[in-house]
């Protein structure tokens, strides 16, 4: 089997100009950040549409670089179609990509979903495993998709940084870190053990509606008393 194409991360820090990084809340601070989104939100819920751990796994790994939204539309007819590994592998990547056309690198995207349905196949029973290294040992699949899958598939504390959520945690101060990987582990030490499981979704969702890349909405912010960020917009007009 030829190695399926890699699909580049996105640039973390967008293409706005990147805003100036917060001084490190302490801790107390960044446990009363993530109370008041949990407050303003307490059962949140992931925006891609799924119905197992195989379409949620799919679904993680077209969403690169592409909408919720998108993603959700191109999903409903695929899913259809192929609900499960094998008919996912019997689709093939040409399959795959009659629906997927619309999405952001979509040639790489059926390879690499084609090719992910085909190892689930031959080395996991068809079944979507558990365990991370396997997970990331999977076409398409690193490790905030793998950290996704454990968190909403399996209810693992796992903390998933993306875009939305490696800008917020240095744009607010609540987990200021040069990579992902950074931010994702200052997330995990300086969050309320009780609100680890949801904290990713509150998270994602505050930056993609609220603390958004070219300015955010900070006087919609539940928790703008406990936030760092210097230029704090106080109205729509400013």
């Amino acid at each position: 089997m030829s190695r399926p194409p890699r699909i580049p991360p996105p640039p973390l820090h967008g293409t706005a100009r990147q805003p100036r990084r917060a001084r490190r809340m302490a801790a107390a601070q960044a446990a009363g950040f993530i109370r008041a989104l949990a407050e303003a939100n307490p059962a949140p819920q992931p925006e891609l549409e799924y119905r197992d751990p195989f379409t949620l796994l799919v679904a993680v790994v077209l969403s690169a670089q592409t909408t919720d939204i998108a993603v959700n539309k191109a999903t409903a007819t695929l899913f259809e179609e192929a609900p499960d590994a094998a008919s996912m592998a019997a689709l093939g990547a040409e399959g795959i990509a009659r629906h997927i056309r619309r999405l952001g690198l979509w040639q790489a995207k059926a390879k690499n979903v084609a090719a992910l349905a085909s190892l689930l196949l031959e080395r996991h029973g068809g079944e979507v495993p558990r365990e991370r290294e396997a997970l990331e040992a999977l076409p398409g699949v690193g490790r905030k998709t793998a950290n996704v899958v454990l968190n909403v598939a399996f209810g693992e504390n796992a903390m998933a940084v993306d875009t939305h959520i490696f800008r917020l945690g240095n744009r607010t101060g609540l987990a200021p870190g040069d990579t992902p990987r950074a931010v994702e582990d200052a997330l995990v030490k300086r969050c309320p053990p009780e609100l680890l499981r949801d904290a990713h979704h509150w998270l994602i969702l505050h930056g993609r509606y609220v603390c958004k890349a070219r300015r955010p909405e900070c006087w919609h912010c539940v928790a703008r008393a406990f936030c760092n960020y210097p230029d704090k917009v106080s109205g729509p007009s400013d």
